[in-house]
């Protein structure tokens, strides 16, 4: 709900409430950002008036923007800020007038209170939505009477997901070019520098790093320069009180719906106050603005939440499924695949991938994705990228072809393409090499033997259109997989002039949001999904076109626990593809338990990235299983509500015995109506002599009772070492063909836990499970938990008992 008059403005969703008012000198003051507070219909200046920051005497050493007035605008929370007018912190907005001055003062105009239902309101690109019509929009006018040049703060209001969506737009009334260096879309001054700020960073194939940064003096920026959203810092940050944890304590989230380069700053002043500012990264950036035009900056997604990293975390889960994920496959569960790539690479041909997939169909796969190799002379990674012709050596029925022989088999087809690169060794690359972003006549740096395809120019964007227009309606695909391996370098356009250089990079990504706009409205039934050299893209502007992203190329279980458990606090697990692979792990060379390997995926979207054909007839059992299991619980999993218990990186300056040492990490996903959960245990690596764990459940219904059971899983007797000769008859030489043939008829059990408990006591309290081993013994109720081991735990509501408590009703 939006409380408007023109002076106060109160911003209400279920829990919170956001509210700002209009101050004697126009500008716009922030007064609250938290926990629902309760205001009259009609709030009025005494309403409001606590919230007022009081001010009699300017501070020394500032500056007024008019005479006598008791403030500095240095030292007031602000709506929207800019340079040349006192507040000398993060601006809002940065512009370059025709006069060559870069002062600006926009004061308030007027309001406006609309319903918010498209995606496509800020110009070209992507935005939130809502099917049912109920979120509302909140536009405040702010007007420069210097240079008439109009500011419009929007502000969305979701109540059911307690999420406000802000952005802004730039008009230019004047008769003369202004050029644009920065417009943010959105900014939050907070009273004091009481806070952590929270960036998830990394690398390739060590993405979303948690990182915190107790803010006390100073600026810190979370920022990207790759052209893309970036795998080195995620546009999700967080703001959180210093004694906030997973389930108590305030806790503010942000996210950009964008895809290019991004900048989240948190700066503490002088006076001890911190500001939040999130938009386009101002780096190189400029935008010239003719008169009668206008700039839109992308939308930003903010959540609060009193309730811990987690409650704000449900907030953004809800928000992103139901406002920004679009689409048939919007509440489809997803299949699972099998893809070629970690199989084969690009040593691919029809018989191979037939082989694969008829053994994918035996273990219960539903998709298989033939990955890079399949076109021109694509043997590596130096040749035929833009060439998106079939490779009929490799292929001799192309494409159609194999979709068919696939589909004979039972299963879906689909493929990997990567629309937006192309190799200089390639006939596209001849044929227009001024449709690169490269300067013309100078060297160029080279990433990944493959050049970035020029999307500000509406031709090159034609084509990609049309060319995977054919490729995906030559045959029967059912999925595809659109990757782009490589960051922005020498960034140039030839088809803009010098001063227009700066546009570059966002006009990239206005062109991709084009391309990916008309190819899933061509292809509504195709399942598409994001990459960029794994989490390179993993984004809100993403995910508006495509339902999942592929979160890593690192497939290591241990690395992806990290890596998930970062994405799980801004993004929900229903768009996180995530693949069980072989060991030792294509990336980091460790080996993990297979079982491990399938928890960790089976959080996200499963599939799996390995060669089926190779697998001994015991993992190939195994994984069959897993893939089983996996479709029981695929509801609970993909649409369930995720909840972090303990991280591995917590409490790593604690006792090494003690549980919350960094060593474990627990998951929960819990289903909508509560009634069936899944649990996850991970352990990075033993400690000897440490018999005593424990799981917590997240989620369930404190009053219902629920069965609580893992898996039967049975162990192979070599990983039991030598011990064997402590109970065999016989003595047994390890790597002996005696202990072979041993190994495959006897199995050591593993331990059972099936136990029934109020959800209460599974939550506050947990489950004491069974013993790990600890040198002293083994038998089936003992835990065989070795490094990198995770186990998984299901919860099921007792029917009789949810029977009963509905009739005591």
């Amino acid at each position: 709900m939006i409380k408007a008059d023109g002076h106060i403005f109160v911003l209400e969703t279920a829990h919170t409430t956001y509210c700002f008012r209009r101050m004697e000198t126009r500008h716009l003051e922030h007064l609250y950002y938290g926990r629902h507070l309760t205001l009259p219909e009609h709030p009025a200046e005494c309403d409001v008036a606590p919230l007022v920051e009081k001010h009699t005497f300017a501070p020394g050493n500032t500056n007024l923007c008019e005479k006598d007035q008791p403030f500095s605008l240095e030292d007031i929370r602000l709506e929207m800020s800019s340079y040349g007018k006192g507040d000398i912190r993060e601006p809002f907005v940065e512009i370059e007038h025709a006069d060559g001055s870069t002062t600006s003062d926009f004061r308030y105009e007027s309001y406006e209170i609309t319903e918010k239902t498209a995606g496509t309101e800020n110009g070209d690109l992507p935005g939130a939505y809502d099917e049912k019509g109920e979120a509302q929009r909140l536009s405040v006018r702010l007007r420069d009477h210097s240079y008439d040049l109009v500011l419009e703060l929007h502000y969305d209001v979701y109540a059911e997901c307690d999420a406000i969506v802000r952005s802004a737009v730039l008009f230019n009334e004047s008769g003369e070019t202004v050029r644009l260096n920065r417009l943010m879309s959105t900014q939050i001054d907070f009273d004091l520098a009481e806070y952590v700020f929270t960036t998830f960073t990394g690398a390739w194939a060590r993405e979303m790093h948690r990182s915190d940064t107790r803010m006390e003096a100073g600026k810190h920026v979370n920022a990207s320069y790759t052209g893309t959203s970036s795998s080195r810092a995620n546009p999700f940050v967080m703001i959180a009180k210093t004694d906030t944890t997973e389930d108590t304590g305030e806790c503010y989230g942000c996210n950009l719906i964008y895809s290019g380069n991004h900048y989240e700053a948190a700066e503490v002043s002088g006076y001890g106050k911190m500001r939040l500012t999130a938009g386009i990264n101002p780096q190189s950036f400029s935008w010239l603005l003719a008169p009668g035009e206008n700039f839109a900056a992308p939308e930003a997604v903010m959540a609060y939440s009193c309730e811990g990293y987690n409650g704000m975390s449900q907030c953004m889960h809800a928000f992103v499924r139901e406002h920004i994920v679009r689409g048939a496959f919007k509440h489809k569960v997803r299949p699972v695949l099998l893809n070629s790539w970690e199989a084969a690479y690009f040593d691919i041909n029809e018989r191979k991938l037939l082989a694969l997939a008829k053994k994918a169909k035996e273990a219960g796969v539903e998709l298989f994705v033939m990955d890079d190799g399949w076109f021109g002379e694509r043997n590596d990674d130096a040749h035929s990228l833009g060439d998106w012709e079939v490779n009929e050596k490799k292929l001799p029925g192309g494409l159609a072809g194999l979709g068919r022989k696939i589909k004979a088999l039972g299963l879906d087809f689909g493929i990997w393409v990567e629309p937006e690169m192309v190799n200089v060794n390639s006939h596209l690359y001849q044929a227009h090499p001024d449709w690169t972003i490269e300067i013309p006549g100078k060297a160029h740096a080279e990433g990944r033997n493959q050049r970035i395809l020029d999307l500000t120019r509406t031709e090159v964007q034609d084509y990609i259109i049309e060319t995977m227009t054919k490729v995906f309606s030559s045959a029967e695909i059912s999925y595809v997989k659109w990757d782009m391996n490589r960051t922005f370098t020498d960034y140039y356009s030839g088809a803009l002039p010098p001063e227009r250089q700066g546009e570059v990079a966002h006009r990239y990504v206005l062109g991709l949001y084009r391309c990916m706009r008309e190819l899933t409205a061509r292809f509504p039934d195709i399942l598409f999904e994001g990459c960029s050299a794994g989490g390179n893209r993993f984004d809100l502007g993403i995910l508006s076109c495509f339902p999942q992203i592929w979160a890593s190329d690192d497939t290591d279980a241990l690395c992806r626990a990290e890596i998930q458990t970062g994405y799980s606090y801004g993004y929900p697990m229903s768009v996180v593809s995530a693949h069980v692979s072989a060991c030792p792990n294509h990336q980091t060379l460790r080996v993990t338990p297979l079982e491990t390997r399938f928890a960790v995926a089976a959080f996200g979207i499963c599939g799996y990235e390995c060669n089926f054909c190779d697998l001994s007839r015991e993992d190939f059992a195994a994984v069959k299983a897993q893939i089983a299991l996996y479709k029981q619980w695929r509801e609970v999993l993909q649409k369930g509500r995720f909840y972090r218990g303990r991280t591995f990186g917590e409490g790593a300056h604690e006792s090494v015995l003690s549980q919350s040492a960094g060593n474990q990490m627990e998951w929960t996903c819990v289903s909508e109506d509560q009634t069936r959960a899944v649990g996850m245990l991970m352990q990075k690596l033993v400690v000897p002599n440490t018999q005593y764990h424990s799981y917590h459940a997240k989620g369930l219904k404190p009053d219902a009772r629920y069965h609580f059971y893992n898996r039967s899983l049975k162990y192979n007797i070599k990983d039991f070492g030598d011990l064997v000769n402590t109970v065999s008859p016989v003595h047994i030489k390890q790597d002996s063909l005696a202990l072979d043939l041993i190994a495959r008829f006897k199995k050591m059990d593993g331990e059972i836990e099936d136990c029934h408990a109020a959800g209460d006591m599974l939550m506050y309290h947990g489950v004491k499970l069974k013993q790990a081993f600890g040198g002293t013994g083994y038998n089936n109720e003992v835990r065989y938990f070795q490094d990198f081991a995770a186990r998984m735990y299901f919860m099921e509501e007792e029917k009789e008992h949810a029977d009963s408590g509905k009739a005591e009703k």
